[in-house]
């Protein structure tokens, strides 16, 4: 039987500290719970070890309620020793989620660190089968880390500047708006090998920005074979018109897999894109707009509304 515990700022829950909510979960739990946070702001690191699975943490609305810390890449002021969430960037997030099965509904997730702190993540995701309804993600470079695992974002806000989508996992972004708040990159994947599955592809989304016309990238590939599609998705004049970036190695250019497909809005001119961008046909599009992409075992439904059904795929 599914358990609820109630945190509220106020002590009016179970408990008033985000974390103390997630530590009293028992290790290896085997029935889903749900951490329901009432409006407020929680300004505390949070982890999700290892082995600490199907938890769901849920808000009634995301601008109101928010999860912020401001560590950055060269300065960590975490609760958790460094031997359990790591330094640098993989350590600095101000949500840091390990544990499988992990949902996130109706929340902020934000690093507050200013702009030029370096990397500044808010939330890095070590963990498979996790996902992210109506939730935003604040921050400027290396805001949302997806360092590995399948993951799916629907209805979601993310913003940043520089890389600030990247990792190597195989997610699906549908129906988000992806908010470039300064000049830089989106995405920064990293598959390592041409027979990786992992990548990134946003379907349905919205490109904005306010950083100025023409003044970022769709992404860059953190390693030589990154996989990024943007499929069905606006793109305002925030992108540039060359549309992706080789990490000023001409080598990457043989192996990225950067991707479009019936795109469009002032930022998504195809015959402007570097010639080793590819415009995908429908044939090969097909097997990334399949929900397989991040589902591959139909048999075994991982993506969950709090009232544990399958969540509807509008491909």
């Amino acid at each position: 039987m599914a358990k609820v515990i109630k945190v509220a700022k106020d002590g009016t829950g179970n408990f008033w500290n985000l974390q103390d909510a997630i530590d009293s979960i028992p290790l290896e739990n085997k029935a889903r719970t749900y951490i329901t946070l009432s409006p407020g702001t929680y300004l505390q690191p949070i982890h999700i070890p290892k082995r600490k699975n199907l938890i769901t943490i849920t808000g009634v609305n995301p601008e109101l309620t928010i999860i912020t810390w401001y560590n950055c890449a060269t300065k960590i002021e975490h609760h958790k020793p460094a031997s359990l969430i790591g330094t640098g960037t993989f350590g600095c997030g101000s949500a840091i989620i390990e544990g499988d099965d992990f949902i996130a509904e109706n929340v902020t997730f934000e690093n507050n660190a200013r702009e030029g702190s370096h990397q500044a993540v808010a939330v890095r995701v070590s963990a498979d089968r996790c996902a992210f309804y109506n939730c935003r993600f604040l921050g400027f470079q290396d805001t949302l880390y997806l360092h590995m695992g399948k993951h799916y974002f629907k209805d979601c806000y993310i913003e940043g500047s520089v890389d600030f989508i990247f990792g190597n996992s195989t997610t699906l972004f549908e129906h988000c708006q992806i908010h470039c708040k300064a000049a830089g990159y989106v995405t920064a994947h990293s598959r390592t090998s041409s027979q990786e599955t992992t990548g990134f592809v946003f379907l349905r989304c919205v490109i904005t920005g306010t950083g100025g016309m023409h003044c970022s990238y769709l992404g860059r590939p953190w390693r030589p074979f990154s996989r990024v599609l943007f499929a069905f998705t606006y793109i305002d004049s925030c992108i540039k018109n060359e549309g992706w970036h080789n990490w000023g190695n001409h080598e990457n250019e043989k192996t990225a897999c950067f991707y479009e497909y019936k795109c469009m809005g002032p930022g998504s001119w195809a015959d402007k894109r570097v010639w080793w961008g590819k415009q995908l046909s429908d044939r090969e599009v097909e097997p990334f707009l399949n929900h397989t992409f991040i589902d591959p075992d139909r048999h075994k439904p991982w993506l969950w509304t709090k009232f544990g059904h399958r969540v509807p795929y509008s491909a």
